[in-house]
């Protein structure tokens, strides 16, 4: 069976889980608190330590670039799911370095200040807090999601602004690219997954075709 070894709310592991679930495939969830990474390291024989991870049988898959997508295309190619089509190979590339770019940018922001409350619904302790608020700190410096949490209204304007592209897009067509969904969709899907993880945010009321492709999207399975 397929694994794909995860934290809950991550921008990364959400467009593959729904992945996944689009597929029909059966697959198991292991997770993990944000800043355990010792299955990791153990999984990828300490040549990686970030997720998600896929293992499928002796086959352990991580990304080796920032913009690889090593897993969605195993998957892609594993479950026959027409999630990275040769002809739009050029315009998936930009647009997906655009989602995990300018979208994830805000919408991991606008997560982030809630992180103590996922902390609390995930039932992790107070030193997983506490690491997970040191690794953003490091990143980011200190105070960064007091920082995020004091510019939240600039920061959903940003997000929405990223959004407009998508909307046109989707003025006329069901999916980004056309009537069915791409690797592009997912991505999208699982940045505003994590922007929406905290329960406090909605979707831009003026974005609807965005909206409704989100609806589309949240139960959407392959044809059997």
């Amino acid at each position: 069976m397929i694994e794909l070894v995860q934290f809950s709310w991550s921008p990364f592991c959400l467009p593959q889980r729904r992945i996944l679930e689009f597929s029909g495939a059966r697959f198991k969830l292991i997770n993990l608190p944000p800043q355990e990474r010792a299955l990791v390291w153990q999984l990828t024989k300490q040549r990686y330590y970030g997720v998600p991870i896929l293992r499928d049988g002796k086959n352990v898959l991580f990304e080796t670039s920032d913009d690889s997508q090593v897993i969605a295309k195993y998957l892609d190619q594993k479950l026959n799911l027409g999630l990275f089509p040769a002809d739009l190979e050029g315009e998936q590339s930009i647009l997906w370095h655009y989602i995990e770019n300018e979208v994830e940018g805000a919408t991991f922001r606008l997560n982030d200040i809630y992180y103590q409350e996922h902390h609390r619904r995930e039932k992790l302790s107070a030193a997983d807090e506490l690491q997970y608020l040191r690794f953003k700190e490091r990143k980011f410096g200190r105070g960064c999601i007091d920082q995020w949490r004091a510019q939240q209204s600039d920061w959903l304007k940003k997000l929405e602004a990223s959004l407009v592209p998508f909307e046109e897009m989707l003025a006329h067509r069901q999916f980004l690219f056309g009537e069915q969904p791409r690797f592009v969709d997912f991505d999208l899907f699982g940045m505003l997954e994590n922007f929406l993880f905290s329960g406090h945010y909605q979707l831009p009321k003026a974005q609807p075709k965005l909206r409704a492709w989100h609806r589309r999207m949240q139960t959407l399975q392959i044809a059997q």
